[in-house]
Parts: C-alpha cells; structure tokens; sequence
C-alpha cells in the first residue's frame, strides 16, 4: 500500500474516494482547507536542469520588516514518490507562522539512486541561499525540515558537511518528521532500491555524522508510527547530543506516520501541535 492510499483510508469516505480515485495527496491539498495567512508567491523555479529540480516559494500575506527566517521544507514518499503540488498545505501552513517556505521536488527512484536525492536537496538549498532574499527570506537563517524519506534528506544536509561544505553555515536548524536515520543494513525493498548499491551503508546514515558542530535539531516522532521507529531519531538524538548540540526529541503518543504530516493540515491541526512546536523551535534557532 501506497503513502498515498495510506492517506486516504484515514480521511472521510467522501473525500477518501476523490483521492484514491485521483492524483492521490495532490486532491487532498486542492480540498482541504488551508491557512490564510500564507500565499504562494513563486512556482516551479529551477534550481537545476532535470525536470524534477523545480521549487515553490510561500510567504506571509503580511508584511514584514527585515528579512524572514526560511524554511526548506523535504516531502516523503519512500524516495519514490511524491511532488511538490501536493504540499501547498505545508507552506501556507508554514507561511501564516511567518516564514518563508520552500517546497523542492527532487529526483526519484528508479531513475536515480542514492546519494542522487540529497544532492538534489543540496543544490535546492544552494539555491535559496543564493536568491531567496529576492522573496523576503533571510539567507543566514536556514531551517531544513523533512517527513519521513525527506526528514532523511534533510538530516543528512544538516549533519554531514560533505553536501553543503561552507553553506552549512547558514542552517540554523533542523526539523525531522519521523525521519528514518539509522536504518542499516537495508533489508527492505524500499532501501534496497534506493541504498542498495552503495557499497559503504553506513555512510549512507545520519546517524554516522552527527556530532559537534551540528545545528539544533527538533526531533519528533509518533507513538503509533509502526512505518518509521522511533528509535530513528532517538539514536540521532543521541548522536547530536553526545556532541554538546541541542536537541527537543518529541513524541505524540496518539500520532502514527502519516498523521504525523496530516497534523499539520487545518481540519488535522487538534491531533498534535506540529505546526505549534515546530514554529516555536524555528523562532527560536533563527532569533
């Protein structure tokens, strides 16, 4: 079963019907109601030459002084799946807090393999550093979130400097949704067919880099999340730790792993406070 189908069979049967029966998450953010105070100010920039290497910017509907902070916002999908146009829900979510978001795609398997996809989600960020002041955002002031296959994504930027290099500076934060972070050796299809043929696995695992010098991360996971084990980002908590950095390791008792995106949608907000946790921690790493 799909994330997608996943998705469905927890909404309501009548709009449970239009997404199974449609572009499955992309129906469900044109029906469900979204936050007023963010807008999408920008569609499909490039930041690269393949088709997959397209961006969507939000931002406040108010005006600002000064420069916001900016998040940089990696969707899921088992590194397989997923598009931008499904996550309009997250950045006027996002946006209505009052920062700038950016929605990357990137390249799926199986066209590419590992490390194809954090490069895509390297250059993404190269990307908003270089030009996102032309839409309100801070580029010193970088947070880097991601669900699941892209909570991976974003650790592994935010951890492992062999990706940035000297633009890891201005990540001031990251945020993981249920992210998969120690999951070697792969010894399920869905890694195997994105991992599988790397022949060092553990350089594959955030787990293997975090350590000093890392920025502060929020960490949260869902008590009923049997997709992704929470004992992810514990260990990438304990990783980050062991290296003096700060870190809020959250779990919600009653949330599995899709409604762990799903609470951050409107009609889905009162299941837990994602968007209330991860707006205070943003504030708090870019003040």
């Amino acid at each position: 079963m799909t994330l997608f189908h996943r998705i469905a069979r927890m909404l309501p049967a009548s709009l449970s019907l239009l997404i199974t029966a449609c572009s499955p998450l992309a129906t469900f953010d044109t029906l469900v109601p979204k936050d007023g105070g963010g807008r999408r100010v920008a569609e499909a920039l490039s930041y690269g030459s393949d088709p997959r290497q397209r961006l969507d910017i939000y931002a406040p509907r108010t005006a600002g002084a000064g420069e916001r902070p900016v998040v940089v916002f990696f969707y899921g999908g088992s590194w397989n799946s997923g598009t931008r146009s499904g996550y309009a829900f997250v950045g006027r979510a996002l946006a209505a807090q009052g920062f700038v978001v950016v929605i990357p795609d990137y390249r799926l398997v199986p066209a590419i393999r590992y490390p194809a996809f954090v490069e895509d989600g390297a250059a993404a960020v190269r990307w908003t550093k270089g030009h996102i002041a032309e839409f309100g955002g801070d580029p010193a002031r970088l947070v880097l979130m991601g669900h699941s296959a892209g909570a991976y994504i974003a650790a592994m930027l935010a951890v492992d400097d062999r990706w940035l290099g000297r633009d890891r500076q201005a990540v001031r934060g990251l945020v993981g949704l249920a992210g998969p972070y120690d999951f070697a050796p792969f010894d399920m299809d869905v890694s195997r067919a994105a991992f599988g043929g790397w022949p060092h696995p553990e350089e594959t695992q955030p787990v293997r880099w975090a350590g000093a010098g890392d920025p502060p991360a929020l960490l949260l996971v869902g008590g009923e999340d049997t997709t992704v084990q929470p004992r992810n980002s514990e260990a990438l908590a304990a990783g980050l730790r062991a290296g003096g950095v700060p870190v809020t390791l959250r779990a919600y008792p009653k949330l599995g792993h899709i409604g762990m995106i799903l609470s951050v949608a409107r009609p889905f907000r009162g299941r837990a406070p994602v968007v209330a946790d991860v707006a205070a921690f943003v504030r708090q790493v870019t003040r």
